[in-house]
């Protein structure tokens, strides 16, 4: 991110494609849900511009209510998971 501090973005392009993956989201559904538009997730994902700090915590959020988690893993900096099953959602019968 540009301009917006020293400290590291938790929440990268790959992050972000990943994690809607976990969840079996859209882009769309994203955006539904951390309360942006479509373009600015596309644009991102794409490395077309950076995030706001505002926007990567919309996102961030929504997916941690999702059920992903961020972990920092030294040396290798940020990765995404799924919360395990029985908390992240209700299992399917």
């Amino acid at each position: 991110m540009v301009n917006q501090g020293s400290k590291s973005a938790i929440l990268t392009p790959a992050h972000c494609r990943a994690a809607r993956g976990f969840l079996d989201w859209t882009q769309n559904d994203l955006a539904e849900k951390a309360g942006v538009s479509r373009s600015t997730i596309r644009d991102y994902e794409g490395a077309r511009h950076d995030i706001h700090r505002a926007t990567e915590a919309q996102l961030k959020l929504a997916f941690e209510q999702g059920g992903v988690v961020f972990v920092e893993i030294q040396p290798i900096g940020w990765a995404v998971a799924l919360e395990q099953q029985s908390k992240a959602m209700p299992a399917k019968v």
